[in-house]
């Protein structure tokens, strides 16, 4: 199966998040028809061994890898693109000046982002230079908005130059307005809000989302890039529709046999 990298036009994509270490899952999930799958180092225990057997796991079996990166230094966001990740999702980019830092440091040409033939990003020296660099400075960017100051600077970010698109984390943005649910109306507000801004940028605006429905309604708005539960969620669910029903629970004493 070829997969393409993003959506293109009306077309729209969706994926899932990888949480566990396991570079079988991904490989399990390279043979569905999934667009894509985010490796999500910032709240799972990925260290650089296992993003390494992820992203070759993903290599294998043909499904795009994005990472979620656990911070955005130079030498983290280095390290995933060389092992090949097809891009990162870049957490709480507040400002321009974090978007244009991240952007400089995923790429060579006009960036900051050391080379080194040797990794699989450049076909552990096979590419020659100028195709690695080329290559390279294709990897997507994606930047999280999900705090009051990003969406207050949404339109700016989305208009950095090799910012691909805006990713809306609903859950930190709550958080951020001093609230404690992802679905309250002024959380809703404030995403409507980021979706426009970056459509008007001509940008992909992404989310995660907890049902088809849900999906349905904001790709109505214009969101093309959906990550939809992770692994650990598809396991647990598959396992429980298979599972005995829970035995009912009375209020009533129980009987005992004398």
């Amino acid at each position: 199966m070829t997969r393409a990298l993003l959506p293109t036009g009306d077309d729209w994509h969706v994926g899932t998040f990888v949480k566990t270490t396991s570079p079988q899952c991904v490989e399990i999930l390279g043979g569905t028809c999934l667009d894509f799958a985010v490796l999500d180092a910032e709240h799972a225990p990925f260290d650089r061994a296992a993003l390494d057997l992820a992203l070759m796991a993903g290599r294998s079996c043909g499904l795009p890898l994005f990472v979620r990166v656990l911070e955005r230094t130079a030498a983290g966001l280095l390290s995933v693109l060389d092992m090949g990740a097809a891009g990162v999702l870049v957490p709480h980019v507040d400002t321009v000046a974090d978007a244009r830092e991240v952007v400089a440091h995923c790429r060579y040409v006009g960036g900051d982002r050391g080379y080194s033939s040797s990794p699989r990003a450049a076909g552990y020296g096979a590419l020659g230079m100028k195709e690695a660099i080329r290559q390279g400075d294709c990897s997507v960017v994606l930047a999280q908005i999900e705090s009051v100051e990003a969406v207050r600077n949404a339109a700016g970010i989305a208009a950095v130059e090799g910012v691909a698109g805006l990713f809306i984390g609903r859950a930190d943005l709550a958080l951020s307005m001093g609230l404690d649910s992802a679905q309250a109306p002024e959380v809703a507000e404030a995403t409507e809000q980021v979706i426009r801004a970056g459509l008007a940028a001509g940008k992909l605006v992404g989310m995660f989302v907890g049902s088809e429905a849900e999906r349905e309604r904001y790709r109505a708005l214009g969101v093309r890039w959906f990550i939809h539960g992770s692994d650990q969620g598809l396991l647990r669910q598959a396992a429980q529709a298979i599972a005995r029903p829970a035995a009912p629970t009375s209020s009533s004493p129980s009987k005992v046999n004398a």
